[in-house]
């Protein structure tokens, strides 16, 4: 046994202490296994030797380590490590002034994250568990769906296995069910879609229903597009309509009200049809920095009105109170308005609605007019979903992907989500009919350039196209596979025989596959967000009121197997994020860690691409643009997105908003970001 530093006795372990003394060496330049396995040796033997029957603490092994490594000609590997020991030393102060104490050796910045967002609190608003115990909150209230399946289900089992792929960092579901799960509010979905019909008995119901899901932590996505354009007659006040703008503006003011209950804060996705005549006043809604903050938005493009602007046609504006055409304009002067304001401020991005619609699972239950906040998940009226992303940086093993590995995560993820949709509390009643009809979930990813970096893969190469075809396309066979294994123990869906599935082998989710953004989890993970690339190599985290140096893991770990590794050397690429112009690291390093904005705008679209060919829902992903990007660039990336089948695509130029969660040097003193951003949206607004 030993002692840990809070008091906790723990088995213990030597083969930690070869870890430790590896890690060191190669630090040092020097990796060498079998010489580590003999100093750990020495250790062990003298831990012994001095301590008897007693049990040493953690201090007194690590000052046995460093002797070791002295007294055997090692100083400077000595020095390595006790640089290291110094680090951790201050991670753990810095945990201890957030006032969370952390098994899991997690980031501060994760800690922080935790704290602020998901640990549960007393009445008092203390702190009342680790991470670990929220893992096990989770993993422990999940885990009894089961019951309801098989009453001899072995729950212990199941919860273990939960446990341990969210305490392992491999698989985490979305924020919702690692704030709620096994507490009294109970919401564990993260996204829903909120029908808006013409009339204020519907508008302020939405609004009402929008509350709600804030409250408990999801976000929502609305089409406005049946809402009669402003200036329209209301005949049964003789009156004129305010149109969908004004009506937002209401949505955006109740968001920012409820604040859902200070956890984070709410998030809408707002849609328009670009047939609907108030479209040029949608596009412009967040011209003026400020407007519609509680929103992101998108319009609803046909096929129809990519050929008109591809031939210079022209294309109706129709009333949707009547379907009569109110105006006609020049189908390209829209799309030139859309590229113009998605240059200036990042809105709006587009949805291909008929793309969306060829996917669409249950075409008979209707047809998909919205998406959740982010756009990865096209949902029909009321309908939810349940999201949940694989690591993918954790099945890297021996210079490849272990694929026996991510099929055992993809499996264990299927099940988490479905038993989710079970002890779900859904806090509106539509809500959960149409979840228990569909049972759509998400399964998807982080950390795709993490594992791109340890393959030795550029991000922006056909190679690295080829292995997201390979990665995403397992995932969603074995994703099915365990879908359909689901249903022949639960059953399928009920809405299965009304599906686009009902031919094949029957499936327990409606739904399998879903990108998203991941956001506050892959900080939670330690890893890339969703399937962005790097936003910066080295950068200033801005935490608590401090600044902390954050280095990429892999570029860490090459520097120092390479050699170029120093304090020095991280601090002068954290002023400016990336690599590129920093003597001293090879050509080829400087290759393989290219940065989103230096990524050509074609390579982040064909990754896009790519993965939705497998994904049943959308792809979230941002296509981020250097400052000095063109209209061009952003009327190539919404062509190209619509030609590659892509169901949606969003683009931000940087620097075109005066506040931004990401700095990338230059101007500034350093290459800085936010506590909770982690890629993708340098805006703040993608949260979910």
């Amino acid at each position: 046994m030993i002692r840990k530093r809070d008091g906790r006795l723990v088995p213990f372990d030597p083969e930690k202490i070869v870890v430790a003394i590896e890690k060191a060496m190669a630090a040092t330049g020097r990796p060498d296994h079998d010489l580590a396995v003999r100093l750990g040796a020495d250790v062990v033997a003298r831990v012994r030797a001095k301590h008897g029957t007693s049990i040493p603490g953690v201090e007194d092994v690590q000052d046995a380590v460093e002797r070791v490594l002295v007294e055997n000609g090692l100083a400077e590997v000595a020095k390595a490590y006790i640089l290291y020991r110094q680090r951790r030393a201050e991670v753990r102060e810095a945990k201890a002034l957030i006032g969370v104490r952390d098994e899991l050796k997690l980031s501060v910045n994760a800690v922080q994250v935790l704290e602020r967002r998901y640990l549960g609190r007393d009445e008092q608003g203390r702190i009342i568990e680790t991470p670990a115990q929220m893992f096990r909150r989770v993993a422990r209230a999940v885990s009894k769906a089961d019951r309801r399946h098989d009453p001899r289900a072995d729950l212990s089992k199941v919860e273990a296995q939960f446990y341990g792929v969210m305490a392992g960092l491999h698989f985490l579901p979305n924020s919702p069910t690692l704030m709620n799960a096994g507490t009294r509010l109970g919401q564990l979905a993260a996204c829903f879609v909120i029908p808006v019909d013409d009339s204020m008995r519907s508008i302020f119901g939405a609004i009402r229903d929008m509350a709600l899901i804030h409250q408990s932590g999801g976000g929502t996505g609305f089409s406005f597009s049946r809402l009669r354009p402003a200036g329209d007659i209301v005949r049964s006040t003789k009156g004129v309509a305010s149109g969908p703008i004004s009506f937002m503006r209401i949505f955006d003011v109740a968001t920012e009200v409820v604040k859902q209950g200070g956890r984070r804060r709410g998030a809408n996705m707002g849609i328009l049809s670009v047939d609907h005549p108030d479209i040029v006043e949608f596009i412009g809604a967040k011209e003026k920095e400020g407007a519609l903050t509680n929103f992101n938005l998108s319009v609803s493009v046909t096929d129809d009105f990519m050929k008109r602007v591809e031939a210079s046609g022209e294309h109706d504006l129709v009333n949707p109170r009547n379907g009569r055409p109110a105006k006609t304009v020049r189908a390209r002067d829209i799309f030139d308005m859309m590229v113009s304001m998605a240059w200036r401020t990042g809105d709006p991005g587009i949805i291909f609605i008929d793309e969306v619609n060829r996917h669409n699972p249950t075409p008979k239950l209707g047809r998909m007019e919205s998406t959740n906040p982010c756009g990865e998940v096209p949902l029909l009226p009321y309908e939810s979903c349940t999201l949940g992303s694989v690591n993918l940086s954790k099945v890297f093993r021996k210079d490849a992907v272990d694929w026996d590995l991510l099929s055992d995560l993809v499996r264990t993820g299927v099940h988490l989500l479905d038993n989710v949709l079970d002890v779900n509390r859904y806090p509106i009643p539509a809500a959960s009919r149409m979840a228990s009809g569909n049972r759509k979930i998400g399964l998807g990813v982080m950390g795709f350039a993490d594992l791109l970096l340890m393959l030795g893969i550029p991000y922006d190469t056909q190679e690295a196209l080829d292995q997201a075809d390979r990665v995403m396309g397992f995932i969603a066979k074995e994703g099915r596979a365990a879908s359909s294994e689901l249903a022949e123990v639960r059953g399928a869906f009920p809405n299965f025989d009304q599906s686009i599935w009902s031919k094949g082998p029957s499936l327990r989710n409606a739904t399998v596959t879903t990108i998203a953004p991941t956001g506050t989890i892959s900080i939670i993970a330690g890893t890339s967000s969703g399937i962005e690339p790097l936003f910066g190599v080295a950068f200033v985290r801005r935490v608590m009121n401090t600044q902390l140096v954050e280095v990429n893991p892999v570029f860490e770990k090459v520097a120092k197997a390479e050699g170029f590794y120093s304090r020095d050397l991280m601090a002068r690429i954290a002023r400016v994020g990336t690599i590129g112009s920093i003597p001293g690291v090879p050509e080829r390093v400087r290759r393989l860690f290219v940065t989103a904005f230096e990524i050509a705008p074609e390579w982040h679209v064909k990754m896009q691409a790519t993965f939705q060919r497998h994904v049943d829902n959308a792809v979230s992903k941002t296509v981020n643009l250097p400052h000095d990007a063109s209209l061009d660039d952003v009327r190539t990336v919404f062509q190209t997105a619509h030609r590659l089948k892509c169901k949606g695509i969003t683009v931000y130029r940087y620097g075109s908003r005066a506040e931004q969660v990401l700095y990338t040097g230059g101007g500034r003193e350093v290459s800085s970001a936010d506590s909770e951003y982690s890629g993708g949206c340098p805006t703040g607004e993608c949260p979910f």
